[in-house]
């Protein structure tokens, strides 16, 4: 039997655990390479299926599971991926349970971590421990790899195709689909006619043209017409965000106005009570600049289209199968006022670095040979390092590509399945303590934000499309936010104890939320001994970037605090954090072997953590008389204690230099 050309025999599951949306890429990706084998294919998020139980979503159901996760936290699987991981770890299940899973598995990973991809190792090997079938060996991916994930993803997904194909061989006379072939999409925009949205704005702001969320459950049997019969389903399973309304109360520059960074300090307050902790990240989603939005409707000759009104329609029967995917762009509330506009304002990526994969779909989309051939090119394994050179170095955009291929002409109504979703940018929280509730039951969240602009190796301007947004962002201005548990994992049974602080900077904001916490503990704690703390702060200039001075020269009149300053460029020879590591050796040695402190290192990737770790050693060989063997095992000893915990955001290579 077949289905959209699938054939009901052939059944696979491609899961992932994603915090920011990379694994989904890549999820999504390995499920159109599954379709083109003819195997009826599900994208879900690890949560969403049922490792344990037996059901329409049960591992056991499927030929085989590809899985796919990034690592988040001290070596955590992500948000959408730990209720599944909780099941996976159940001790009353026997070592055969998943004896008839067949799986593969593929990580993202940092390895300026010291839990690199460990993620995807423990859930593999206790994959394995309960019986399941390993397929094809493991893939990592490194993010400090000179290009990217994709040197690691792109010869991993081609081997694991070959071993499908031997595994699971298609029928005498059937073939693969080839590339040159469109798959069709599970959703198409449609337009509901006869009617406008410019009368249609709502009072008191700018409306996403969003849908109510309802459950896939509830649109079974009925062919779905968003906006018309019913809304469609939304919010993937698996997600323990909190979602808000934020409203911006201060939005200052800290950097002078002639100073090469833009640094802002940003405060935001929430309608209702909410706590959080150091740590915890505040994702907030952007809009793209309106200047952006008409120019890529006009480039798609979409601008007569703009302003109607338009719904997500299924192209098959949701009755044809269990398993029919939720459109590949969340949306929420209205979905009646959502446009072609507002989908590429508020919902749709075009300032993104494009893909692999937004290549070989954008090649069906011109009648130019030369510009199809050169855009194939791009997809092609062998030219990954062109890819590379044109995209990720100079971080040319969809929108700039599509200006160059001036031949591809995209049907409006493929706009969500060809352009990646906008996606929510995270921050984390530097407000902690008393700065964390206003009068009046109100929640405060303050942000250490860099504004991203500079010019890339073919000298064109770039800006980050959420810090721009946020740059311009007037103060009374309201935006929707999610509120994420950070990966610190901060008690308040720690009070007691000496902790060692390191954040670069950016970096500082979770050490400032933390700061004042400790703060309030030793105000309302009674009698406590509060614990040392020590602040080692990195910037580049004392007189531009030494951000809240004022604020540690009041509290160490006010509490066990103190605080080292490196500025790197104040002086010939350049002074980072970890040099000021080895010239306190003395007292940080005190505070970790002798007093068992506690270290928290955050701020960019890379060398960052790596050489903060190689200071750390050199402390503990040069007052412990250990040799490095030993000095790198007591530091491990503190990593499994829970005593050394690092958080850092992957900052792109190009971005490195400058932030």
């Amino acid at each position: 039997m077949n289905v959209n050309g699938q054939r009901h025999d052939r059944i696979a599951a491609v899961t992932y655990g994603s915090e920011t949306g990379n694994s989904l890429e890549y999820a999504e990706e390995a499920g159109r390479t599954l379709e083109r084998l003819h195997f009826q294919t599900i994208v879900q998020p690890l949560d969403a299926l049922e490792p344990t139980n037996p059901g329409k979503l049960s591992l056991s159901r499927f030929n085989f599971v590809i899985v796919i996760v990034s690592t988040t936290g001290q070596g955590d699987l992500p948000a959408n991926a730990r209720s599944f991981w909780r099941k996976l770890l159940r001790k009353k299940l026997p070592p055969d349970h998943l004896q008839d899973v067949s799986f593969a598995t593929f990580g993202l990973g940092d390895s300026s971590y010291p839990q690199f991809n460990w993620a995807v190792r423990k859930l593999h090997k206790r994959l394995l421990q309960l019986g399941a079938c390993e397929l094809h060996s493991r893939g990592e991916a490194d993010e400090q790899h000179e290009e990217g994930s994709d040197a690691s993803w792109v010869p991993w997904i081609a081997r694991l195709r070959q071993q499908i194909l031997v595994h699971y061989p298609l029928d005498d006379g059937v073939e693969p689909i080839p590339p040159e072939v469109l798959l069709q999409p599970k959703w198409l925009l449609s337009s509901i006619q006869n009617q406008s949205t410019s009368n249609l704005e709502p009072p008191g702001g700018a409306d996403r043209g969003t849908q109510p969320e309802v459950e896939l459950q509830s649109i079974a049997g009925d062919k779905l017409v968003a906006g018309l019969d019913r809304a469609i389903p939304v919010n993937p399973p698996g997600s323990n965000h909190r979602s808000l309304v934020i409203q911006l109360q201060e939005n200052r520059r800290l950097t002078p106005s002639d100073h090469w960074q833009d640094v802002r300090h940003l405060r935001f307050s929430c309608a209702s009570p909410v706590d959080y902790a150091p740590g915890d990240v505040l994702t907030l989603m952007p809009e793209n600049a309106s200047i952006d939005v008409d120019q890529f409707l006009e480039r798609m000759d979409w601008t007569r289209q703009a302003d109607q009104v338009i719904c997500f329609e299924p192209t098959s029967n949701v009755l044809e199968t269990d398993f029919y995917p939720r459109p590949l762009v969340t949306v929420n509330h209205q979905c009646s006022r959502l446009t072609l506009r507002k989908l590429l304002q508020y919902h749709l990526d075009i300032r993104a670095v494009p893909r692999r994969s937004f290549f070989a779909m954008v090649a069906h989309f011109t009648n130019d040979e030369m510009h199809k051939q050169r855009l194939l090119e791009f997809t092609d394994p062998q030219y990954i390092d062109e890819l590379f050179d044109y995209t990720t170095r100079p971080r040319r955009s969809i929108l700039e590509v599509l200006q160059e291929f001036h031949s591809i002409k995209i049907p409006w109504q493929w706009a969500a399945n060809v352009l990646p979703e906008l996606r929510g940018r995270q921050f984390s929280i530097a407000s902690g303590g008393s700065r964390k509730h206003l009068g009046e039951g109100l929640t405060n969240f303050e942000l250490l934000v860099a504004i991203v602009k500079y010019r890339t190796v073919i000298k064109t301007l770039r800006e980050g499309v959420c810090t721009r947004y946020l740059a311009g962002l007037p103060q009374g201005a309201t935006m929707e936010a999610t509120l994420q548990k950070g990966g610190l994992n901060i008690q308040k049974s720690e009070a007691t104890r000496p902790v060692i602080l390191i954040g670069p900077g950016t970096g500082l904001a979770p050490m400032r939320s933390l700061i004042w916490e400790r703060y309030q503990w030793y105000l309302s704690i009674p009698g406590i001994a509060l614990g040392e703390t020590i602040l080692f702060y990195g910037c580049r200039n004392q007189a531009a970037d030494f951000f809240y001075r004022e604020e540690w020269e009041f509290l160490e009149e006010k509490m066990p605090l103190r605080v080292f300053a490196a500025f790197s460029r104040d002086q010939k020879a350049k002074f980072y954090v970890q040099d000021i590591l080895r010239q306190q050796a003395k007292l940080v040695y005190e505070l970790l072997y002798s007093r068992r402190g506690l270290v928290y290192v955050c701020g960019s990737s890379g060398m960052m953590p790596k050489a903060v770790r190689t200071a750390l050693v050199d402390v503990f060989r040069s007052y412990g008389d250990m040799g490095e063997s030993l000095a790198k095992d007591y530091l491990r000893t503190m990593e499994k204690e829970g005593r050394y915990k690092q958080e850092v955001s992957n900052i792109p290579k190009y971005l490195k230099s400058i932030l």
